[in-house]
């Protein structure tokens, strides 16, 4: 105990090291801070991150693919309406070989990520606007919740008579079964931003657009992110949807338009390949972009934990 007392206090015997020893303390912040970048910048062994993100997803496709080889030998139901792994591989080949593989994909890829951007740009400041203020949510938050509600495929036969057969139509539908989920999601993470800290950004001078720039913006971020991958799904749904009704030349064969086909021409292995396809861009787009995205925001606010 005197050791302790006597560490606290000056050689020259004046005041404790509490008051102005700021050196001591900044000493111990710098070491805190780098005992936390150590932290943050080891890299994690590849073998645990196989194990971990890789191997578990590889044992689940390897063991659908097993139960669907299965259920084939089996012949639980016709050829034409279940076919064997292999004659949709067949397919995918075929696909490959003609090159038209990534001209389906593209199609699809490039009009969702362009509609679902036209979408972040329209809902990000109407759902500020809705959330912000008391007479627009009022007025438009009730009709929004109900367009979030509404099957985007409904909104395809007015787009249709609207716009006619060309990309323009697309983009109306992404942009009516997106935009009500970004900007219902980033209300959402307003209303959860505590009043705390809209107090304190007063209080720092932080009003108008730049308390909601530095406060409301960052604390409402969950909520939002959450809206986005929302909106995400709703874009490509609709976009799915459109493909799937109109069809015209000028508009090219996009995942849709390949499922459609499928079903006119009776071919189960093209119908699957489309399946996938659009599964697989799901998957791609959710771990490339909403992931880290989600993980960056965690780890700002100290909530990745590694084990």
């Amino acid at each position: 105990m005197a050791s302790t007392e006597t560490s606290l206090v000056k050689e020259d015997g004046g005041a404790p090291a509490g008051k102005d020893g700021g050196g001591d303390l900044a000493g111990l912040e710098a070491g805190l801070d780098a005992l936390e970048t150590t932290a943050q910048t080891r890299r994690t062994p590849f073998r645990r991150t196989f194990m971990e993100k890789v191997f578990p997803p590889v044992v689940a496709v390897a063991l659908v693919l097993v139960v669907w080889q299965v259920l084939v030998w089996a012949e639980v139901t016709d050829s034409y309406k279940l076919p064997a792994p292999s004659a949709v591989w067949d397919e995918v080949q075929e696909a490959w070989l003609q090159g038209t593989l990534l001209e389906y994909i593209w199609t699809s890829v490039s009009r969702g990520l362009l509609g679902f951007l036209m979408a972040l740009v329209i809902g990000t400041p109407l759902g500020l606007l809705v959330a912000r203020v008391k007479f627009v949510r009022a007025a438009i938050g009730p009709i929004l919740s109900g367009l979030q509600s509404l099957p985007s495929v409904a909104w395809v036969p007015p787009a249709v008579l609207w716009l006619g057969l060309n990309d323009s139509m697309m983009y109306a539908v992404i942009l009516l079964g997106a935009v009500p989920s970004i900007a219902n999601g980033l209300v959402s993470g307003v209303d959860q931003v505590p009043p705390l800290f809209l107090r304190a950004g007063r209080t720092l001078g932080a009003t108008g657009l730049r308390g909601t720039w530095h406060i409301v913006v960052p604390a409402a971020l969950p909520g939002y992110l959450a809206g986005l991958k929302q909106g995400w799904a709703f874009s490509w749904r609709s976009l799915m949807a459109a493909e799937i009704i109109a069809s015209s030349p000028d508009l090219g064969i996009g995942l849709g338009q390949l499922l459609e086909n499928g079903r006119t021409a009776n071919s189960m292995p093209m119908v699957f390949l489309a399946i996938l396809l659009i599964l697989i861009v799901g998957i791609a787009i959710d771990l490339l972009i909403f992931s880290p995205l989600e993980r960056w925001v965690l780890r700002s606010r100290g909530l990745l934990v590694k084990s």
